[in-house]
């Protein structure tokens, strides 16, 4: 995606493992896409706690 000209629409989303949230495709996550599954460190450091 170097090529990338501002159709953010067109990049690729998932949900966060979390929160639910979309997580849209940024060029930091470039060569680890497949393995980013939250949306922010908050969410992170949430993934091992129970729900209430």
């Amino acid at each position: 995606m170097s090529g990338y000209k501002g159709n953010k629409a067109a990049l690729p989303q998932k949900p966060c493992a979390v929160c639910g949230l979309p997580m849209t495709w940024r060029r930091k996550w470039a060569l680890n896409w497949e393995q980013v599954k939250y949306c922010s460190e908050r969410c992170r450091s949430q993934a091992g706690r129970a729900a209430p």
